[in-house]
């Protein structure tokens, strides 16, 4: 599958918790954790577990930085 998203970050699923309705998925990326929220039913359907290789796709209007 080709994105248009240029942030595309490579990393290892370090949890997956599971709610009723939403996923919380912490993504490793070189030492640095990102957090993605997303529906449990996608969760699911990705079959997302720690361990797993995955791409953490970024697309924004804003990057914020702060010094």
């Amino acid at each position: 599958m080709a994105l248009s998203a240029r942030n595309q970050l490579a990393g290892k699923v370090k949890s997956v918790v599971l709610g009723a309705v939403m996923a919380e998925v912490v993504i490793d990326i070189g030492g640095q954790d990102i957090v993605s929220t997303i529906t449990r039913q996608s969760c699911e359907s990705l079959d997302l577990k720690a361990g797993d290789d995955v791409r953490a796709v970024i697309k924004a209007t804003e990057v914020l930085i702060d010094k």
